[in-house]
This record gives structure tokens, sequence and C-alpha cells, in this order.
């Protein structure tokens, strides 16, 4: 939406707040929002970013905006977050947001090694300087709690017995619903985590990384934003989730089933809204998680106990090495290191899976010894 498109009560309204009028404006490309985002400069050359919309391109988007106003006011001032300087609020019509102007641009993409570095240590620093979380969980709520309302994808595909779905999770999809349910209190911690960071939701200067967009945030473990942004990433071109989770400092030494249990949520919340008609004014999202819902469920298939155990027969039945990370055999995400190097039947025992079929069982081999 153009500048210009803002009623004209609105622009008057940010234009006697300035003291000043709106000379020119550049409207953001890249994002989902309905409504204007984008740059405006001042007949003084102040620069400044705006964010306005009304229940008329989305009913929804308002109230994420306020909510966005509050958690942003809370923060502290030197998080790498641009800050809020205004807001514009009809109550039932027109909100808008005034923030400072960061001159700053998104990621490249295809990810660049240099730049997904830089993110990954700006997302472990913007981890520890909100932890414990500087806002309350009765204004920012919790992981647990945003987990267990919306990322249901896998019950609501069960219940809805929705069409199209890829053959494993339909496959596996009562596994899939259990591992979901184990997830609101897999992601309990005290991190304020952003929950939605993407390459659009990112700003690379010189020296920082900001960090835009923040309705979503809430209360949770300090791992959860990096495991949300991964199949991002993948699919903009980057490493696999599995190596990032490798590489993140606050993935380490986390116990995996709780990984386990976020990834499969995460695949099931995209796959579900994948199905669902774009909601009024965002035609693009679908197509969006549709393909980060690809790269999830790919995640869980290499990943979950699920897969690798599938994988995990059908080599060791074709008489094949099965060099698996360590962590693999605990239900989780793989680990560049494998104390199992010689394969089959520590592999078989410790998935449960019983006798490997070129074992001899024990028993039968004394009996004929003692024959």
């Amino acid at each position: 939406m153009p500048w210009a498109d803002v009623p004209e009560r609105v622009r008057g309204a940010v234009e006697r707040h300035l003291q000043s009028k709106i000379v020119s404006t550049v409207t953001h490309a890249g994002g989902f929002s309905p409504g204007f985002a984008g740059k405006i400069v001042t007949a003084d050359g102040r620069a400044l970013f705006a964010k306005a919309v009304s229940p008329v391109q989305n009913p929804d988007t308002p109230s994420l905006h306020r909510r966005e106003a509050r958690i942003v006011s809370l923060l502290p001032a030197t998080s790498p977050v641009p800050k809020l300087l205004w807001t514009c609020d009809e109550g039932d019509g027109w909100i808008l947001l005034l923030f400072e102007h960061v001159e700053g641009r998104h990621p490249s993409e295809p990810w660049l090694t240099q730049e997904l570095n830089q993110v990954l240590e700006a997302m472990d620093g913007l981890a520890g300087a909100l932890t414990p979380s500087p806002i309350t969980r009765d204004i920012a709520g919790t992981a647990g709690e945003v987990v267990a309302r919306e990322l249901r994808g896998w019950r609501w595909i069960r219940e809805t017995a929705a069409s199209g779905l890829d053959e494993w999770s339909e496959k596996h999809l009562a596994e899939l619903v259990a591992l979901e349910e184990q997830a609101p209190s897999a992601v309990d911690g005290d991190t304020l985590l952003h929950v939605d960071i993407r390459a659009d939701n990112m700003l690379l200067t010189k020296d920082r990384v900001w960090f835009v967009d923040w309705p979503h945030a809430c209360i949770g473990a300090d791992w959860l934003d990096l495991v949300f942004f991964a199949p991002s990433v993948a699919m903009q071109g980057g490493p696999a989730p599995e190596s990032l989770v490798e590489r993140f400092p606050r993935c380490r030494g986390v116990d995996p089933s709780l990984i386990t249990a976020a990834v499969a949520a995460m695949a099931g919340y995209f796959t579900h809204r994948s199905f669902q008609l774009p909601p009024p004014g965002l035609p693009t999202v679908r197509a969006f998680q549709a393909a980060q819902g690809n790269v999830a469920r790919r995640v869980a298939v290499r990943t979950t106990r699920l897969g690798v155990v599938e994988r995990l027969v059908g080599r060791l039945l074709a008489g094949r090495c099965v060099n698996l990370p360590e962590r693999c055999h605990q239900q989780i995400l793989p680990s560049p290191s494998c104390r199992f190097r010689s394969p089959g039947r520590k592999c078989f025992q410790t998935l449960g899976l019983g006798r490997h079929p070129g074992q001899k069982d024990s028993r039968a081999t004394s009996q004929d010894q003692g024959a």
C-alpha cells in the first residue's frame, strides 16, 4: 500500500505530531503487511519508519500492531530493535506506528555465510540480553500458551481429515500428533522471544543486526527462536536446519526430545496453514508457509525417531553401513560425532528394534555348542 492510500486525517496527524510536512515516502517491499510499511521523510530532513493499517485491509492486523507497540515500548533501550516513537490509534479504525528509521538492508538471498554467521551471533546476543524476560508473563504470555493454542496443525489435520497430505506425514500422523502434544511443555523458559525471525524481519548494518516486527513476542526457551528461524534459511538457499541447530550455542546441552517436539509442532503448523485460504490482504503468505512446511517436514523425516528408524532399518536390511550421528538414537537432531562406528547390532538394540537380522541368537548358539 502506498502512503497516499493512508487516509488524509491519519497522514495529517503524523505531520502535526512531527511538526513538519512529509515530503517523500518509500514503501517497504517484502514482508506480509496488508497496510503501509515504509520510510517517510520530513521537510526538515528527518527519516522515520511508519506502518499503518485498518480492519478494512485485514481484521486481525490492527490488534497485532497494538501488541507490537506495547512489546517494543517495554524493551530495554539497548535492544537491537528500532525504538517506537509515537502511536496514532483510532480505536476501531486506523492505527499507525512510528519508529526510528534504521538505514539497513535485509540479508542476501541466497544466504551468504558471513551474513548468516553475523545473524546467528546476533540472535545469541539477543537471547542473552532478553533473559530473564524484561517483560512480565501477564503482558507477553508464554511460548507454551502460543504453541498449545496455535501450533496444533497435526491434530487439526487429523480431525478434519484434510486431503493433500504427503505420504510420510499421513503414515505417521498419529505419532506426529503425539509429538506435537509434548511441545507446549518443551518450549518453556524465561527468555523473551521474537518467535517470527526471518530474513525480512531483520536489517543488517555495518556493525549490527536489527530485529523488527515484534507482535508475536512471548516468553520461552532461549533456543526456540533459532529452531523457528531455521526452515526459512534453508528455504532461501542457506544450510539445512540441523546444521544451524548444531552451531547455535543455546541449543547445545538441550534435551534432544524438547527440540524434536518443537520441530514436529512447527512442521504441523506450517503444513496445516498451507491448506487454508489466504487471509484478507495477504495473498502470498500461504505459499510462503507451504514452502516452510516442506522444509520442516523434511527435517522431521531426517531427525525424528520416526524417520531415523525407517532409514536405519532400510540400510541395515540392505546390508549397508549405518554411521548415524549419536543423538539420532535418542530421537533427535543429528550430531556430527557418532559413537556407533560399527553399524548394525548396537544400532538395532539402541533403537529398541530387537535383534539385527545378521546377528546370531546367543541362546541358540549356546545350545548348538552344548549339543
